[in-house]
This record gives C-alpha cells, sequence and structure tokens, in this order.
C-alpha cells in the first residue's frame, strides 16, 4: 500500500504501519516543544488514579522504535520507568542496541510475518485468493501474503534468521501473522481466504476430504458443510509456520524470547471469527511461544470511553491459556495498550487508567502503542513515565 508522511494525525481509516510514519515527523515536532508541553499539561491535569508498586511487573516497555527524544532532554528511558523497547526489525541498529543494553534496557524485535506486501510485486500468484477464484482485493489496503506459498514462507524464514544471527536482540515479536484480513478497528473487513490449489491440495492430503475441481465449487463446500475442518485446517497451516520460526530461534538464539502480537478478541466475538477468519489457534501456538502481546487497543476498538475493557480481554487471554500470571509459569502475557491517538483519541487522563487495567494479573508486563504518538504529545510521555514509575516493582 502507498504510505505518506504527514504532520497530520492519524487518519481514522489508515493502517498501523501508516499510522506510525505518520508520527514519525511529529516526534521531530515534539522534540521541540517542551514548553507547548507544559502549558498543555497544566491545562490538562492527569485525573488521579490510585496507582501502587506492582511486584509481578516485570516489563514496562514501549513499541515504536529507539526512543531518541528521550535522550535529547538529557534523560534516559529509565526517568520514564521504561525499561524494554520493540523496534521493527528494518529498524535495528548494532550501535543502538548496544547503547540501550548499557542503559539497562532489554531491546526487542518486531517481525512482519504475513504483510510483505512488495513481495507481490514479483510474485503476484502469492496473493491470497477469494472464493470467487480470484485474488481478494485488500481489505482497507491491507494486503496480505498466501500462507501456503512455499516461496514466501522460505523468504520469511530465512529473513527471521538473519535478523537473529545479526543482532543481539533479547526477543523477537511475530507481528501480522494471520490470513489476510483487515480487523485492528471497530468495524473489522474479514474476507475468506484462502482457496489457491496448494490450499485445496493440502487440505485433501491432511483430511482425506475431496473436493471439486472447480475452486468456487470447492470454496462453497469449505465455506459450508467442511468449514470447521477448514478452519482448523488453515488454524494448523498458520502454527506450523509459529514451529518453524521457533526452531529457528532455538538454533540461532535460544535465549531470546519469542513473543507474538495478535489479535485482542475472544473466541467468540465476531462469530469466532479469530479463528474462523484470520486462522489464529493460541492455544495451539502456546506450545511454542513465550509470550503473548494481545492488542487490546482500547479506543481504536469501539472502546474509547472504557480503558476497563483492556483488562477484561487480557483475563480472557489467561482464562483460555490457563495463565494465571504465577512466576513460575513459562508463558507470560505482556499486553501492548493504547496511549497514542488512532483514529479515536487517548485523552491524557486516561493514561494512568489503560496502563492501571494493562498491568493487572495475568499480564506480567507491559509496552504502550506507540512511541511516535506519545512523543509528539510530550505532556503523555511525562504521564507515561510517572504512571510507569508508580507502577515500577520496588528494587
Amino acid at each position: 500500500m502507498t504510505q505518506h508522511l504527514s504532520d497530520s494525525a492519524p487518519q481514522v481509516g489508515c493502517s498501523r504501519r501508516t499510522a506510525l510514519k505518520q508520527c514519525a515527523v511529529g516526534v521531530l515536532a515534539a522534540g521541540l516543544g517542551a514548553a507547548d508541553a507544559v502549558r498543555s499539561a497544566a491545562a490538562n491535569p492527569v485525573a488521579e488514579t490510585k496507582l501502587e508498586p506492582r511486584p509481578w511487573l516485570t516489563v514496562r516497555g514501549m513499541y515504536g522504535g529507539f526512543p531518541q527524544a528521550i535522550l535529547d532532554r538529557g534523560q534516559a528511558p529509565r526517568d520514564f520507568g521504561i525499561n524494554a523497547i520493540w523496534v521493527g526489525s528494518g529498524g535495528l541498529q548494532r550501535e543502538q542496541i548496544e547503547r540501550y543494553h548499557a542503559m539497562g534496557v532489554k531491546v526487542f524485535a518486531e517481525f512482519n510475518s504475513m504483510h510483505v506486501a512488495a513481495y507481490l510485486k514479483e510474485h503476484p500468484e502469492a496473493a491470497p485468493l477469494g472464493a470467487n477464484g480470484q485474488p481478494e482485493p485488500p481489505p482497507h489496503d491491507w494486503q496480505g501474503v498466501s500462507p501456503f506459498h512455499a516461496g514466501y514462507r522460505k523468504h520469511r524464514m530465512d529473513e527471521f534468521r538473519r535478523v537473529l544471527e545479526t543482532f543481539a536482540v533479547d526477543g523477537i515479536w511475530l507481528d501480522y501473522h494471520h490470513a489476510h484480513a483487515s480487523w485492528e478497528q471497530d468495524k473489522p473487513a474479514l474476507p475468506d481466504t484462502d482457496f489457491c490449489r496448494a490450499a485445496l491440495e493440502q487440505f485433501t492430503q491432511k483430511t482425506g476430504i475431496r473436493l471439486p475441481e472447480d475452486i468456487p465449487a470447492a470454496a462453497k463446500q469449505l465455506l459450508g458443510p467442511q468449514r470447521e475442518a477448514w478452519t482448523q485446517f488453515r488454524c494448523d497451516v498458520f502454527t506450523d509456520w509459529v514451529r518453524e520460526y521457533r526452531d529457528i530461534r532455538n538454533a540461532v538464539r535460544p535465549k531470546a524470547l519469542l513473543g507474538t502480537f495478535h489479535c485482542p478478541w475472544s473466541p467468540d466475538d465476531h462469530d469466532g471469527a479469530i479463528r474462523h477468519k484470520l486462522a489464529i489457534d493460541l492455544p495451539a501456538q502456546s506450545k511454542y511461544l513465550d509470550v503473548f502481546s494481545i492488542m487490546p487497543y482500547h479506543a481504536r476498538f469501539g472502546h474509547p470511553q472504557d480503558p476497563a475493557w483492556v483488562s477484561r480481554q487480557t483475563a480472557s487471554l489467561g482464562k483460555l491459556l490457563n495463565l494465571k500470571g504465577a512466576p513460575e509459569e513459562k508463558q507470560k502475557i505482556w499486553p501492548i495498550v493504547q496511549l497514542a491517538d488512532w483514529g479515536e483519541k487517548v485523552t491524557l487522563e486516561q493514561i494512568p487508567q489503560v496502563l492501571d487495567h494493562g498491568t493487572r494479573l495475568p499480564a506480567t508486563g507491559v509496552m504502550i502503542f506507540h512511541w511516535g504518538g506519545v512523543a509528539r504529545e510530550w505532556a503523555k510521555a511525562e504521564a507515561l513515565g510517572k504512571t510507569y514509575r508508580a507502577l515500577q516493582p520496588p528494587s
């Protein structure tokens, strides 16, 4: 999709990557606007939310790159209670990783799994097919790639290996690991895919269920009487990608955590779309993952006045995975919560509330979405720091 840099706030319909890029220029402006930030903070005092140190809260992070704006002000991440950052794999730099490690900050990579749309320029056959047998148009301009395309799978696995071999990251998080769909908003667009020949052949090989040669006729069967078998088959394919990512991690950088950013829906939301449409089977993937970073962006998902939705969705995930946030549990839940505006505005007053709900058990870590959007409104950065310091366990 075409992406544009802009000084304006991210628009309602834009993708997450566009929202991040649109805020990049704003961060530079924020670095020069300290006086405006002070006036804004004075005019909009943070609502009182009683917060106490949370002994279980091991990670207080931010997503969106290296926070240079903090250093430019003569401060350090620890001054904001931050001890972890997430950086897109394309933005990793050895010198910066060493720099932040020296400051006691863990550096985690974000890895684009199924959303490398540029791959289709030279490999158009890798586009997911709809029920009519034709390439499914990108919903809301969100272009996925077929998980059944062997060349694309090798392309991503090779890049995943390269990132881990090249950079001393503390972990790597899968992002966009789901079927061709646009779900990161209140009203998602969820087409049915992927009915390519490879998928139909593999389905028959695995299940023994024969399908018509005609793709539309086969799709009718798969979305009708064979829907559950088709859903499980697709989920298994995406889970097997996670298995292969895990095997590479184990071979290349075994001490690095393997996490995933994932849809915040409960199993019954949108008629079970997390499995039927997105092909995400979290209990199955849990065999291979260390950390689940659920994405309960309360404002983006239609709950702008209800930050408690964050803790409700996190609690639902804990029940699904049988995780309580106990120290002895091998797997962790670290939500990524929305502080930056993206369509709906997140007010300064909400920041303590959002982080309160984002750090309740079973969550044992948290990160904020996203640094560029927060840094362009420096009063939000100050509120983030104040809240993180209040939640920080005693040393």
